[in-house]
């Protein structure tokens, strides 16, 4: 997998304020992330992987958004 590509699970790795996201745009050494809290750019070397634990609380926020509100997030 290239560097956190679109539709990745990351964490920041700096902080965990920001939560568990979900890649949504690139652009270069830049990422777009829908993290459970709000939609923020990170530079690449600023994310990690998310642990399994992270990418099933982003899993479940996803489908409880879809339910309720309907759409794609």
């Amino acid at each position: 997998m290239r560097a956190h590509a679109m539709g990745a699970f990351v964490a920041h790795t700096g902080t965990d304020v920001y939560g568990p996201g979900k890649v949504i745009g690139t652009d270069g050494d830049w990422r777009r992330v829908r993290f459970v809290y709000f939609v923020a750019t990170v530079a690449v070397g600023d994310l990690r992987r998310a642990s399994p634990q992270e990418e099933g609380e982003v899993r479940a926020w996803l489908r409880e958004k879809a339910v309720r509100h309907g759409g794609n997030w």
